[in-house]
């Protein structure tokens, strides 16, 4: 079983930058995809950015592009979101997953508890 915490979360003005940590326990397998989702109220859930531990590129869906950054520090077992130039689109409570299929929310099978981003 693997534990997600996610960190970094707050509110901020447009144009605002934030970084999202998500600390997790030690995994049995070396590939896997780690990814990031948001939920806006009355929205479905999102895949904003994922990330192949093990190799591969990231992928980010087209309103995040060049503005967020998806990484990992494979030493801390932490997954990041760098997120740049925020806009009150971008609000929502924001979500780290692992092991799954890209975007694919229903797939994942570890999900951390979230972390509240707000920008006005």
């Amino acid at each position: 079983h693997v534990q997600l915490v996610e960190s970094g979360g707050g509110s901020v003005q447009a144009g605002g930058s934030l970084r999202l940590s998500c600390t997790h326990s030690a995994y049995k397998y070396d590939s896997y995809c780690m990814a990031w989702f948001r939920q806006a109220p009355g929205k479905e859930r999102e895949g904003v950015a994922s990330l192949y531990v093990g190799g591969g590129s990231p992928y980010y869906v087209d309103s995040v592009k060049g503005r967020f950054t998806i990484s990992r520090d494979n030493a801390k077992n932490t997954l990041y979101l760098q997120m740049n130039g925020l806009k009150p689109e971008d609000t929502a409570m924001y979500y780290c997953a692992a092991d799954g299929v890209g975007f694919i929310a229903r797939s994942y099978n570890y999900w951390g508890q979230g972390t509240q981003v707000t920008v006005s």
